[in-house]
């Protein structure tokens, strides 16, 4: 008697009765045990008292934690009951959930694992193929979320931005909560259709709490909003804004390498032999462009020594170039204006350059900018950015790379969800308390 107290202490398992235990030919142990009166002939979905239906395919076994370095299962008889709401199904275990063939003490573990360590390390270390791993994310999902359209009570701030998982053009749709900086949801895709079953999934209520959404400049995202949020503002990220000027700078510089390049091939070859003295230098000014991509992007108080004699070069050598760069550096430094007065005044003159600079792709960004014009003063006013939401991004990818990918889109979004949203993912025995030792 007082060994199968030990066993149900171990095993941390409640309305359980132990029957008897086995060591294995592999030194594994098999653990009989059996539910308590009150926990027998149970619906495994909905968990309801249901009459008994035959005895299913008789005795099974479920993994649970080690013991040292013993697998350890534990096996009973599961029954199907006659459920008067899902029809036939297998009955309920206490220890295990529903279509599961491990213990939840050794989900919850798993789970955990998978969330702060690679792939390799949670195989190894739980002696499973990675493909479990899955669905017991899911599972455990389903169970820490039960209600998901909660997360939706409230939303005033709202982010959302897209991200890619995979090669070939595969995105996922992210959307946060700006005032919990947490995921409330994700789906796979992009665009207007995907953004579109976000708000279908909100109630009037919450469509109309909604007071900002930040983004990028995609067009989905205002035409979404003028069909179900119109009363809300939009906030261009102050990130994308900086970085359409910096891919148009990219390309001033990519031109002027190319009309440098085209200019050094057409100097005459210099004869054989050492140069004269008074010969003129080879032109290196290709060479030189060629490298200052980083030295053109980089704010200048971050410049390096090597950058700054770059940057000057520039200044003297191409003034177009140099044009170029004054413009990304102004467009930078306006969102870093005090009061919105002063920001529309500044954007007011940085479009009115930018009209005028004669640099094609600068002109082009200035009707781009017209065109976002009240969403940047918004963004300046409300100071709303998506950081979190690159952040979150960020996060996701690692998750994905830790994971070596998914085959299955469920249980990436899952992962994604228990790693980024507000559920909390805790160790088994923080879930369960450790049973009261045994005099």
């Amino acid at each position: 008697m007082l060994t199968k107290k030990i066993l149900k202490a171990v095993l941390n398992v409640k309305h359980t009765a132990i029957d008897d235990m086995k060591i294995l030919p592999d030194g594994s142990f098999a653990i009989m045990v059996h539910p308590t009166k009150g926990e027998q002939c149970r619906c495994g979905i909905c968990g309801k008292k249901a009459p008994y239906y035959d005895k299913g395919r008789g005795q099974r076994s479920w993994r649970t934690c080690d013991w040292n370095t013993n697998k350890v299962y534990i096996v009973a008889d599961e029954p199907r009951v006659d459920c008067p709401e899902h029809g036939v199904v297998t009955a309920a275990v206490p220890w295990a959930r529903h279509k599961s063939r491990f213990t939840k003490e050794f989900e919850e573990l798993a789970t955990w694992l998978a969330l702060n360590c690679s792939k390799t390390a949670v195989a190894s270390l739980l002696r499973v193929s990675w493909n479990t791993i899955g669905p017991i994310i899911s599972r455990m999902k389903k169970e820490l979320d039960p209600d998901p359209a909660k997360r939706f009570v409230g939303l005033i701030n709202i982010g959302v931005d897209e991200t890619s998982y995979k090669k070939g053009h595969k995105y996922i749709t992210v959307v946060i909560n700006h005032d919990t900086g947490k995921v409330i949801w994700a789906h796979e895709g992009h665009g207007k259709t995907i953004f579109t079953k976000f708000f279908k999934l909100l109630t009037k209520e919450q469509l109309a709490s909604i007071k900002l959404v930040s983004g990028d400049g995609a067009k989905w995202i205002q035409e979404c909003m003028d069909e179900f949020c119109p009363q809300a503002e939009r906030c261009i990220d102050p990130f994308h804004v900086v970085q359409w000027a910096t891919e148009a700078l990219d390309e001033v510089r990519r031109e002027a390498w190319r009309e440098a390049q085209k200019k050094a091939k057409a100097e005459p070859k210099r004869k054989p032999g050492r140069p004269p003295k008074d010969a003129p230098k080879k032109d290196t000014t290709a060479k030189d462009l060629n490298g200052s991509r980083y030295a053109l992007g980089k704010a200048p108080e971050h410049l390096t020594e090597k950058q700054e004699a770059q940057l000057a070069f520039i200044a003297v050598s191409d003034k177009r170039l140099y044009r170029a760069y004054l413009l990304k550096e102004k467009l930078r430094l306006i969102f870093q204006c005090e009061d919105v007065e002063t920001a529309k005044t500044e954007l007011d003159g940085w479009i009115k350059w930018a009209q005028h600079c004669r640099i094609k792709v600068f002109v082009e960004l200035q009707r781009k900018i017209r065109r976002h014009y009240d969403a940047i003063l918004a963004t300046m006013e409300y100071h709303l950015t998506n950081a979190v939401l690159e952040a979150t991004n960020r996060k996701i990818k690692l998750s994905i790379y830790m994971a070596y990918g998914f085959r299955n889109m469920d249980n990436m979004l899952d992962m994604i969800m228990l790693r980024c949203s507000d559920i909390e993912v805790r160790l088994p025995w923080e879930y369960n308390p450790v049973l009261p030792a045994v005099a």
